[in-house]
């Protein structure tokens, strides 16, 4: 394999994996993140540009935002997408809830990010212990961090994420569906 492409919601989660994955992916594996101005951009572009990709052995990840929708049927309408332009094998990752879940399962990179060491400690706080079950993450994180702002947080917080520490299930599972794919052939 020579890339890997990710197809990404928004421009936060850019800011997130370009710090993230050169310390995830194995050496030789290059990435590239693409983002969208929405999931209905996202989900717009993807057949044209999965179509329109002529680089060989190139894989794809596409990620979205749950946002309270069903995450089978979420998952199953970007799959069949992946099909009709050709690529079934692309990878989909959806984030429960939203990308905020990700940053309420390492309060240790929040706290470091804003120089607020307190909010580390509530990490054993129940609403934190699963943070894939917080609805509106992004709320919650603001409450935390009133000065948190999407784009820049997202910047600010991945230079502290740590990939053993995070508890967010989700994230979790979309560190082992990228490590799947760069480790294939």
């Amino acid at each position: 394999m020579s890339k890997i492409v990710f197809m990404l919601e928004e421009p936060s989660m850019k800011e997130l994996l370009d710090k993230l994955l050169p310390q995830l992916l194995p050496q030789g594996v290059d990435f590239m993140t693409v983002p969208h101005e929405g999931k209905q951009d996202l989900e717009r572009s993807i057949r044209r540009k999965l179509r329109a990709w002529n680089e060989p052995g190139v894989r794809f990840i596409i990620v979205r935002d749950q946002d309270g929708g069903n995450c089978f049927r979420i998952k199953g309408d970007l799959l069949n997408i992946c099909k009709l332009a050709g690529r079934p094998d692309s990878v989909i990752r959806i984030v429960c809830n939203e990308l905020e879940s990700w940053f309420l399962g390492d309060l240790v990179a929040v706290a470091a990010a804003y120089d607020k060491p307190r909010i580390a400690r509530l990490q054993g706080k129940r609403k934190y212990r699963n943070p894939d079950n917080v609805t509106n993450a992004a709320e919650e994180l603001k409450k935390l961090v009133p000065e948190y702002q999407k784009l820049q947080g997202a910047r600010r917080i991945a230079n502290h994420i740590d990939r053993d520490r995070n508890i967010s299930n989700s994230f979790r599972v979309f560190l082992e569906g990228v490590l799947r794919v760069a480790n294939s052939n």
